[in-house]
């Protein structure tokens, strides 16, 4: 009996060529991928009710229950549109984070580099941004500066008002005053240029993860590198420090040459000539200013 059952599942296993292990593993990643996508999410509630649903049809069709059945079957017909429909939001995250892969920079059709001008203007917009994220940060005044890299945020951008302007401290903050129109949005950068202001941001779902004390900008941040491979720079408005996330993690405590180097390691790969430049006419600044004291 033992040797029958043993020879019978050693004959499946050699009907089993390698095309078919491979089959399986496919279909296995893309199943434990599909429990990720919808685990501690509203997703995984919808599941509980297709499978609920399934049970239904199951139980009309053993007792037969004809109207059921006919009414189970109709649903079932338009399965997968109800399914793309009501599962929107995780099927574009997923998309999202597939489409977010250093894939095709392998073959240079996404972006063959920056020129020179370009990587002038992000240099100047990182020391903009770090000589207003230090300002803001004495004078506690709230700010979300998002650096666009290759996935473009014309969507997030048409939620503000676009400004296509060279990026400046004044700029900057007269866009972060606190009683300006524009100023509980988000600032998106654009090969250098300020694109948009006063953007709305999607929020992170990841509310048992974060820390409580990260208010809505930080979330918002959070949100926006989650879906996107953004730079997001934050300056809290109850405690003056700067954080930067990406990919979904956010460090914070930085001050302006940690944030200038960050950035420019992020957004360049070029030497750091002009942080260099900066950080001396800081310095020289705060030179005459002690002298004037």
């Amino acid at each position: 009996m033992i040797a029958e059952w043993f020879n019978s599942i050693l004959s499946v296993f050699k009907t089993i060529r390698f095309n078919d292990v491979i089959d399986i593993l496919v279909v296995a990643v893309i199943v434990f991928g599909l429990f990720r996508l919808v685990r501690e999410t509203r997703a995984e509630q919808l599941l509980k009710g297709v499978i609920i649903l399934l049970a239904v049809y199951i139980i009309s069709m053993l007792f037969g229950l004809t109207m059921m059945i006919g009414l189970m079957r109709l649903l079932f017909e338009f399965f997968v549109l109800i399914v793309a429909i009501v599962f929107q939001p995780e099927i574009r995250k997923a998309l999202e984070r597939l489409g977010k892969t250093g894939f095709w920079k392998y073959f240079n059709i996404i972006k063959n580099g920056k020129n020179s001008e370009e990587s002038e203007a992000i240099s100047k917009s990182i020391i903009a941004t770090a000589d207003t994220a230090t300002l803001f940060s004495s004078s506690k005044t709230g700010a979300l500066i998002v650096f666009e890299r290759e996935v473009k945020l014309s969507d997030i951008a048409s939620t503000g008002t676009v400004i296509d302007s060279d990026p400046s401290v004044a700029l900057l903050s007269n866009i972060f005053f606190n009683k300006a129109p524009l100023h509980d949005g988000a600032v998106i950068i654009r090969e250098g240029r300020v694109f948009a202001a006063g953007c709305i941001l999607p929020l992170t779902d990841r509310n048992k993860e974060i820390d409580i004390n990260l208010g809505t900008r930080h979330r918002a941040a959070i949100g926006m590198s989650e879906v996107s491979d953004a730079v997001v720079v934050v300056v809290s408005e109850e405690t003056g420090a700067i954080s930067v996330a990406v990919n979904g993690i956010i460090k914070r405590d930085y001050d302006r040459e940690t944030l200038a180097s960050f950035l420019q390691g992020m957004l360049l790969d070029d030497t750091k000539i002009y942080v260099k430049k900066t950080s001396k006419f800081s310095s020289k600044r705060k030179e005459n200013k002690d002298e004037t004291e």
